[in-house]
């Protein structure tokens, strides 16, 4: 085994957006911000243009759902998914509560649409590498351990549903919603503020961030991160109901012998994938806003240079990918719309 030389773990606001936002000027209208720590990761909710108490009062209750969709879906404590995954893994059937089986056939279908680039039952393969844990030790697993892994294919086709039973014939499968959950809590959040007659709004979590109108009639800004430097790459404008989100080797990684292993993980060798730095997406408004602009960003990483225009048209999102080393390729829609603030060296743009 390689001796670990430096060990690095990062999990925080830093993924997509340095964030936050950049605030503009001041304003007559109340602006309320609050944070929270959830997900293993910073969020923030920002309510514009609703007196300060009663936006207290719905922060809190959108951290409140966060909370529970973190236990709900968290895939290495106690909770549903470990319950579930032990069951598969026992080649028995797991009782499933209606969130977690529309989750699951959501998540089914978005795989599917990837080509299993975005792959959740690979949790196995995730917890290999040692990204199941909140701090780990730098590890590189067994080539034999990785190829069989490989070997098994774990998908979330594998997956039985018959009411509100799941199986799996495959006890390779282990279900992970990292890549899901953040996606799925945007859009919670926005549907609880948009029923409570919220009108403006930012909600970030980690870095993926949906927006709902506007800042007291400025539109919501948030700056894109340079993957190698603690600040931004390009400024976006975000209109009303869209949604950013980023996958990138900085975010939760380590190093053994100057070589750096992330936890995005592709399906078809069992390695983090390489290649690519970050991979930025933007998700049009609607229902599932949210969720695609977490789904996205993972084929769009993992699918690596050569498969960048085809991931983003795939999944339907505008994409900005920054590989390794440092040049960009940005599909038109979102390159238009961008405001570098360090122009890279070398961009291709995409129609």
């Amino acid at each position: 085994m390689p001796e670990a030389r430096l060990s690095v773990f990062r999990i925080g606001l830093a993924g997509l957006v340095l964030a936050l936002l950049l605030l503009s000027g001041c304003s007559k209208a109340p602006v309320t911000q609050q944070q929270s720590y959830v997900f293993g990761t910073l969020v923030e909710v920002t309510i514009a243009g609703v007196p300060p108490e009663r936006a207290q009062q719905l922060t809190a209750q959108v951290f409140a759902e966060f909370d529970r969709l973190h236990h709900e879906f968290h895939a290495w404590q106690p909770g549903p998914l470990q319950q579930l995954n032990a069951a598969l893994a026992a080649g028995q059937s797991y009782a499933a509560d209606p969130q977690m089986l529309a989750v699951l056939r959501d998540a089914r279908g978005w795989a599917d649409r990837s080509g299993n680039l975005f792959n959740p039952a690979i949790g196995g393969l995730i917890g290999l590498w040692g990204f199941h844990a909140d701090e780990f030790v730098p590890h590189v697993p067994g080539s034999d351990q990785i190829a069989a892994w490989v070997q098994a294919q774990p998908k979330l086709d594998d997956l039985q549903f018959n009411g509100n039973q799941i199986s799996s014939r495959n006890r390779a499968v282990q279900v992970d919603l990292g890549g899901y959950a953040k996606g799925y809590a945007l859009d919670r959040a926005a549907a609880l503020l948009r029923a409570a007659g919220v009108k403006n709004a930012l909600i970030n979590i980690g870095g993926n961030v949906l927006a709902l109108g506007t800042r007291n009639g400025e539109p919501w800004r948030v700056g894109i991160r340079h993957p190698r430097e603690n600040a931004p790459m390009a400024v976006l404008a975000l209109h009303d109901g869209e949604a950013i989100g980023t996958s990138g080797d900085y975010q939760r990684y380590f190093e053994v012998n100057g070589q750096r292993y992330c936890h995005l993980i592709d399906p078809a060798t069992g390695w983090p994938a390489r290649g690519v730095w970050a991979a930025t997406v933007l998700a049009e408004p609607g229902p599932q806003a949210g969720v695609l602009s977490d789904v996205a960003s993972k084929p769009v990483f993992i699918g690596g240079v050569a498969k960048f225009p085809q991931s983003a048209r795939a999944m339907g999102v505008a994409a900005l990918m920054v590989d390794d080393k440092g040049g960009v390729q940005v599909t038109e829609a979102l390159y238009r719309r961008l405001e570098w603030v360090t122009r890279p060296k070398t961009i291709k743009v995409w129609p």
